[in-house]
């Protein structure tokens, strides 16, 4: 597979290379991180059981007609569906604007158009509604003659053991510092120290490196966000809970500059072929994604264009829930919240490491100086441990973080979600210290 798109991940190609060589089954499921490379993988596998060239160890060979049609996204015989709308699941039926299991069930009992295989690939499966799953259960257990699909989720967890059961696994994981800034240049999207700067802040998920080094205001509105969730250590909980609301609102916008610049280009860990755009398969239209860069991103911007302009960006949302005069949709707000946390993950995270003197450590190095000067505000100089536990404590403030991100995925308002981290985060990180 020479031809692979895919990076960072040696032990996922080496099990692909042994399925086209021994016979792919007819369902596969990639597990992994959001961003970290399962979509590029699963279209890597596409184009080799799509390819035509002659000696199965070359293909993808990246040069015959298919390879072509598969890269142009216009492949007949290639079956791509995403989630799509405003809670972006992926359900049972079509719409007018998004398609269903039954549309992708439909296609796949036709004849392939080219004559070789026929290929699906369902990317974030476990936004598969239950009857949407429990629809698919049938084609999973007797596909037709030369199928194959591939499912991509986050957490398996979510899938039904019935879907897990009937597929052979492939686990990806997170993609070293070196290889994402390797990547970066290869693509290149970016020079050396910006590069190595992205890799950091991706934490392993390259895709995410690729569509911040796309759009170069989404590192600077996601410093921005960082600064002002440190600056709320210092305000009260009345002014911290009504700024809350403008930095939900920021990073929603910043979500949607991410997507824009991961609609240019794949962004799945390799830097891989574009999404098919217009018609895939039989004439179907192909669903969007509900978010091109996961939620799990981290930053994001508020531009509301592409160009590093902030025209057209909508102003921070009030505590009401709109912003600049119009309703907002709950699940931006939602998505707003999530994207806040993830990086407020990061923040703490990184903090934590700057108050136990692990500054080489720390994700973002252009917030060390923001960083050691809000340590240092609490009376604690950086270097002197902290007490890992306690109400107080770093540890405790990043569970309730992660906890905040597992209700968000809820149906629990993002707002008091927010609220009570705001009034927690005072007191979140590092308030006790011992010599």
């Amino acid at each position: 597979m020479d031809g692979a798109r895919t990076r960072g991940q040696p032990a996922a190609l080496g099990a692909v290379r042994a399925m086209l060589r021994s016979g792919v089954p007819h369902a596969i499921l990639l597990t992994g991180p959001a961003s970290v490379g399962k979509t590029t993988l699963a279209l890597d596998l596409a184009a080799a059981l799509l390819c035509e060239h002659p000696d199965v160890a070359a293909r993808p060979c990246r040069a015959c007609r298919a390879c072509r049609m598969q890269d142009a996204g216009n492949h007949p015989d290639l079956h791509r569906l995403a989630p799509s709308g405003a809670g972006a699941q992926i359900g049972i039926g079509g719409t007018e604007r998004s398609r269903g299991v039954r549309d992708l069930i439909a296609e796949l009992v036709l004849m392939p158009v080219e004559g070789g295989a026929r290929v699906a690939v369902i990317e974030e499966a476990q936004r598969l509604n239950e009857e949407a799953q429990s629809a698919l259960l049938k084609t999973l257990e007797e596909p037709g003659a030369g199928v194959v699909l591939i499912l991509c989720a986050e957490e398996e967890e979510r899938l039904l053991p019935t879907v897990r059961s009937r597929c052979a696994r492939i686990r990806l994981g997170p993609v070293g510092v070196r290889e994402i800034e390797d990547l970066l240049g290869e693509l290149g999207l970016a020079e050396p120290p910006l590069a190595g700067r992205l890799a950091r802040i991706a934490a392993g998920r390259p895709g995410i490196a690729i569509a911040y080094a796309r759009a170069p205001q989404a590192e600077a509105i996601r410093g921005e966000l960082c600064r002002r969730l440190l600056d709320l250590r210092g305000e009260g909980t009345a002014a911290g809970l009504v700024a809350i609301r403008e930095l939900q609102a920021r990073a929603m916008d910043l979500a949607k500059t991410l997507d824009a610049a991961a609609s240019l280009g794949g962004t799945g860990g390799a830097g891989g072929p574009k999404a098919a755009k217009g018609r895939t398969g039989r004439g179907s239209k192909a669903g969007p994604k509900g978010s091109a860069v996961d939620a799990g991103a981290g930053p994001d911007t508020g531009a509301g264009g592409t160009d590093g302009s902030d025209e057209g960006a909508p102003e921070a949302a009030r505590a009401d829930g709109e912003a600049g005069g119009t309703k907002l949709a709950a699940p931006e707000r939602r998505r707003g919240a999530l994207m806040l946390v993830r990086i407020w993950q990061d923040l703490a995270r990184d903090m934590a490491l700057v108050a136990l003197g692990e500054r080489r450590l720390v994700r973002d190095p252009g917030l060390l100086d923001d960083l050691e000067a809000a340590v240092t505000r609490e009376g604690t100089a950086p270097g002197q441990r902290h007490h890992a536990s306690g109400a107080g404590g770093p540890a405790a403030f990043l569970a309730r973080l992660s906890r905040a991100a597992e209700l968000l995925e809820g149906n629990v308002a993002p707002e008091l979600v927010l609220d009570t981290l705001v009034v927690a985060w005072p007191a979140g990180v590092g308030a006790e210290v011992s010599g």
